[in-house]
């Protein structure tokens, strides 16, 4: 069992010579099992091995034992082991979540804070092949596609690796039961209330005793074959992602991916939303195709998606951010009021940029930029003072080239400015006149001529994120 293990784990290249490796320790067998297993071939592999467990609290005495046996195995092992405390019904409370979520969640987050603070490379999970025969069999049941066949996979993210997932379950119990290990059970995996449970104590024995025996084997040599498909659709999705999508403080997916296929469209956008959110999970298709149909819809439309996301249809490109934080962390809303002697030489901060003003005589010799963030205007136009400012209800301007004034807000819907993004444009204002909407349009009122004496020059820096 040992070399069957550490043939896949080199097949799969799950762990490499020197690798700190964090094992997701419950207490239970397939996990003392993973966890034994590790420390057995660690001399093999000159590894580090440590171990998490988290009290749940949601077994009373029976979690306690629980934690007080991962606790001297640990002891008896001679490896680091990190325990954490969590009240799982009071965070489902809190954030109106299942038990089931808020544990994954808890786990997954407990895993991260001890990688990164001990610099552990890999964390282990000890999922066999029992449970991919399982998932799959539920994801079946449930109306999954071609990613969900393929079942649990033996890598994620080149930091989450499943050691035994080629190992049955009977073989587990086999092994602890040879090495005296009494790892604990969990009583309520052998009650069938839940759907997993029905599976693995109802359904798979009822198949083995009328249809086939070996349908463990079976079942994994399917998502094997699958496996193989996905990789090769995954190489066209990857292309998809960098073709249409840009991932910054938001997701922006291009109006053009639409236009494709749905077998790649679906995926791209699945992908898409794992890749910005960092959260492998709760997206499901009808999350997918409510996405279609937001982009099919008229600007402005949004979306509420798990994890706290929302998805908003801008001129038909859809931005994925998140809604809690969104406001947050864009620019803060500003006011600068310069007196017209202080232009000179000068630099400002406003909100994500750095502003340079220069006062040059206008001799002939000045080179104009092209650049939408550099713009010129007649100094001398200027009375007493400059105001760089948002925008406010009312605001008009009159556009270079016109007679008559123009409302901001007209001018953002002419050059269709989402509008989650026109309270934050910088607008420069002369004595009151807005004489520069930053990066759209500047004002008939301020323009250069022959009779200039003095240009104001007025450059934008984008400053560092």
């Amino acid at each position: 069992m040992k070399d069957k293990i550490i043939k896949y784990i080199e097949d799969k290249e799950l762990i490499k010579s020197g690798d700190r490796i964090l094992v997701a320790l419950s207490g239970g067998p397939d996990s003392i099992f993973l966890t034994d297993i590790l420390i057995d071939i660690s001399k093999n592999y000159n590894l580090k091995i440590g171990a998490a467990h988290i009290n749940h609290m949601l077994r009373g005495e029976e979690a306690d034992e629980d934690e007080a046996y991962v606790r001297s195995f640990c002891e008896k092992a001679g490896i680091d082991c990190f325990v954490k405390r969590v009240d799982i019904n009071k965070i489902v409370k809190e954030r109106g979540i299942s038990s089931e979520m808020a544990g994954r969640e808890e786990r997954y987050k407990f895993f991260e804070e001890l990688r990164k603070e001990h610099s552990y490379d890999k964390i282990a999970l000890a999922h066999n092949l029992n449970d991919q025969a399982e998932t799959i069999l539920m994801r079946l049941m449930r109306g999954t596609g071609l990613e969900g066949l393929v079942g649990i996979k033996a890598k994620r993210e080149g930091i989450y690796i499943r050691p035994i997932l080629c190992i049955e379950r009977n073989e587990i119990e086999e092994y602890c039961l040879e090495k005296k290990l009494k790892p604990r059970i969990d009583k309520t995996n052998l009650e069938n209330i839940y759907s997993r449970n029905k599976v693995r104590l109802e359904l798979i024995p009822y198949i083995k005793e009328n249809f086939n025996s070996d349908i463990i084997n079976t079942i994994n040599r399917l998502g094997i074959l699958l496996s193989k498909d996905e990789e090769f659709i995954n190489e066209y999705v990857e292309n998809s992602l960098d073709k249409y999508c840009d991932f910054k403080d938001e997701l922006k997916i291009d109006e053009k991916l639409f236009l494709e296929k749905e077998a790649l469209l679906t995926r791209t956008i699945k992908s898409a939303l794992v890749v910005f959110s960092k959260k492998h999970f709760d997206f499901e298709m009808k999350h997918i195709y409510d996405i279609i149909a937001l982009q099919r819809n008229k600007t402005g439309t949004r979306l509420s998606l798990p994890h706290d996301l929302e998805a908003v249809n801008v001129y038909k490109n859809v931005i994925i951010r998140f809604v809690n934080t969104y406001n947050e962390e864009r620019i803060k809303k500003a006011n600068i009021l310069l007196k017209k002697e202080e232009l000179n030489n000068n630099i400002i901060s406003f909100n994500e940029y750095d502003m340079e003003f220069t006062v040059s005589s206008n001799e002939g010799n000045l080179i104009f930029s092209d650049d939408s963030l550099v713009k010129y205007f007649d100094y001398d136009k200027i009375s007493k003072n400059i105001e760089v400012r948002l925008r406010k209800d009312g605001d008009r301007m009159k556009p270079l080239g016109m007679s008559g004034r123009k409302k901001i807000k007209d001018i953002f819907i002419d050059f269709k400015i989402p509008k989650d993004n026109r309270d934050f444009i910088p607008i420069v204002c002369f004595d009151d006149e807005i004489a520069w909407v930053v990066g759209i349009k500047t004002s008939e009122e301020f323009k250069i001529n022959k009779s200039t004496k003095k240009i104001l020059k007025i450059k934008l820096i984008r400053k560092e994120q």
